[in-house]
């Protein structure tokens, strides 16, 4: 099955001219400041790995008209999304192309039945990356993207620095104001994470405080202390706290590995909101572009700006060095290999478990990413915007050494800079 891209004007195709460049770096004392603070105020508790920083002491910058394109492309993209998840929930006949587990899958089919889980709000981000054809995303998050107090807090940190530019936006502020409208101030939200994983709680643990500010009861809670009675959830704690909301920061794949099935309110038939719904994996699954042709709903946004998507199965990706190959559940970019990015024992461990598990993996074309001039040398960016409910809400800036960006990719402030006059 063939995904291509077709010819669209106008939907990023802006010439050689990167939108993209960096700042002036901060004065070091000024940015330790900077950083401590996203440390101790903004849960950001690996702002230092070993003997590297992760937070960016220079911003990336990019015109006003050059950030209302890529607000304008993020909200076509999560509108073509939003449509096309929709669709699926009713097609649990193309859900086996996503690879989605299958007691997710049976839970999923419940949604014609039950209908879906009620969304608190439906948040995505979307990896915009600056190529010689214009803009392109490499993937969508939408099933639990994270990097909201690098997207919120640490920009407006940055920008006092740098008179005439502005954050983006300020993903957690508008998402908290999405959450009060299922959570009255008051009430509890539960904010679910998995054990074991610190980049995850810090998330969650920033996003509680954005709740408490709101006047919200946030509670930080593990799957298990999740019960549901007549479709509705609280928290087992010393009691049970009735639930306005909950927060998953638990990732949808996982959810089928466990022993009980009592997560599966949060996907179909649930009647207290949940952000975001477990029919989020539908999308998520880095298949979901395999499924367009079997849909009624049309996807131009995304046949223009994601690299043509195949099955393994149908494309020469052994020794035609253009096409890369990604793990369907695949989410810090450590499961993008092309043979030149690894080591020779890996691309053969990487090529045994294509062929004897495909329908685990996409074969995508590559595209040419364009580094930008830093401070600190030559940088590839990416760009996360997020958009809540449709609308776009900032962005989650990192820099690479390669073209991959990883969990080794370090955090900038996305600021938005005046047009040039």
């Amino acid at each position: 099955m063939t995904v291509a891209a077709p010819d669209i004007p106008g939907l990023g195709d802006l010439g050689s001219a990167c939108p993209l460049r960096a700042g002036s770096a901060i004065e070091p004392l000024k940015f330790e400041s900077i950083r401590r603070r996203m440390m101790l105020r903004a849960c950001k508790w690996d702002a230092q790995v070993e003997d590297v920083c992760t937070v960016s002491a220079f911003p990336l910058l990019i015109d006003r008209s050059g950030w209302s394109l890529l607000a304008t492309l993020a909200e076509s993209l999560a509108g073509e999304l939003m449509a096309a998840e929709d669709e699926l929930t009713g097609r649990p006949k193309l859900h086996h192309l996503l690879s989605i587990p299958r007691r997710l899958r049976n839970v999923l089919r419940e949604v014609r039945r039950l209908g879906a889980a009620l969304a608190a709000a439906r948040v995505l981000r979307f990896d915009f990356h600056w190529t010689r054809d214009g803009w392109r995303i490499s993937e969508v998050n939408s099933d639990v993207p994270g990097g909201y107090a690098e997207a919120s807090e640490f920009p407006q940190m940055i920008a006092r620095h740098f008179p005439n530019c502005e954050p983006a936006g300020n993903p957690a502020e508008q998402w908290a104001k999405a959450m009060a409208l299922a959570a009255a101030p008051g009430s509890h939200v539960a904010l679910v994470s998995a054990p074991g994983f610190m980049e995850d709680h810090q998330v969650v643990a920033y996003l509680a405080q954005v709740l408490q500010n709101k006047g919200i009861q946030p509670h930080l809670a593990q799957l298990h202390q999740i019960v549901w009675q007549e479709r509705r959830a609280f928290l087992q704690t010393a009691g049970a706290i009735p639930l306005s909301a909950i927060v998953r920061f638990y990732q949808a794949e996982w959810l089928a590995f466990q022993r009980s099935s009592s997560w599966s309110p949060m996907v179909a038939g649930g009647l207290t909101p949940v952000c975001n719904p477990g029919t989020a994996a539908l999308t998520e699954s880095k298949r979901f572009p395999l499924t367009w042709d079997a849909l009624t709903t049309p996807m131009p946004t995304w046949r223009r700006l994601l690299p043509e998507t195949r099955d393994p199965r149908d494309v020469g990706w052994r020794t035609d060095n253009s096409w890369l190959l990604k793990a369907a559940w695949c989410n810090t970019g450590d499961a993008v290999i092309a043979r030149e990015w690894v080591l020779p024992g890996h691309w053969r461990k990487t090529c045994l478990d294509v062929l004897f598990r495909p329908a685990q993996w996409v074969a995508q074309r590559r595209f040419d990413a364009a580094p930008v001039a830093t401070p600190v040398g030559e940088l590839f960016p990416c760009v996360g915007v997020y958009t809540i409910n449709g609308r776009t809400a900032g962005a989650y800036a990192r820099l690479s050494r390669g073209p991959v960006v990883d969990y080794k990719a370090i955090d900038a402030a996305l600021l938005v800079k005046d047009d040039a006059r």
